[in-house]
């Protein structure tokens, strides 16, 4: 199943991809030239569905704990001052996503969008530690009586040009739901109350919509 944000690239690459092949089988004489070429455009357009992939995932639901938005792997775990919103101090947990991984992002809690805005910016490597501040990124502000007030960051990196973020401010976020997409190599970034308990540790492998980040 591929994510909606991918139909598009799918359509046309797989379109592309016919082309191409009946060009090759065409115009290329030379038997192994030919299949070499035929190969590498197979593999390249096996690489775009790999990326726009989007497995079913079902959680479930528990207002005492914030679940990972994305699959990745954790890179930062360090209390902070956030900027932006809270303008006070925050344990910030982020999640690196290689082109390999699956690049949905879920809802890690349910509740009421408080805040909701883009920021347009860099293209830095997504592990920079400025990355947070100065990349083209989203941020997001989701509030439920349990957690309280959480923010997570979709943070464009120096391959990902492209981020597509659902929420809107009043609008109801499901934990686990589908809530924007970014192309192409990312980062997602959680600044969770002092008091939480992190469950996850440097370099820990996170699936979206499974793994439990934090507990209240």
């Amino acid at each position: 199943m591929f994510h909606k944000e991918g139909h598009r690239i799918v359509l046309f690459s797989s379109i592309g991809l016919v082309a191409i092949l009946l060009l090759l089988d065409h115009f290329i004489a030379n038997f192994w030239i030919q299949k070499i070429l035929m190969i590498s455009f197979l593999v390249l357009y096996l690489l775009v569905l790999y990326f726009f992939r989007n497995p079913k995932r079902s959680t479930e639901i528990n207002d005492l704990q914030i679940i990972a938005p994305a699959d990745g792997k954790v890179v930062v775990v360090e209390e902070v001052f956030e900027k932006e919103y809270f303008k006070d101090k925050r344990r910030q947990v982020s999640i690196f996503m290689s082109p390999l991984n699956v690049h949905v992002t879920r809802y890690p809690l349910s509740g009421i969008i408080k805040f909701s805005k883009y920021h347009p910016g860099k293209f830095l490597v997504a592990w920079h530690p400025k990355s947070s501040e100065e990349n083209e990124r989203t941020t997001i502000v989701v509030e439920n009586n349990k957690a309280g007030e959480v923010l997570y960051r979709q943070v464009a990196g120096a391959v990902a040009r492209r981020i597509v973020n659902y929420a809107k401010v009043g609008d109801k976020a499901i934990q686990g739901n589908d809530a924007g997409f970014i192309k192409f190599g990312s980062r997602i970034d959680l600044f969770l109350p002092l008091d939480m308990k992190i469950n996850v540790k440097l370099n820990e492998k996170t699936v979206g919509g499974k793994t439990i980040i934090a507990t209240v």
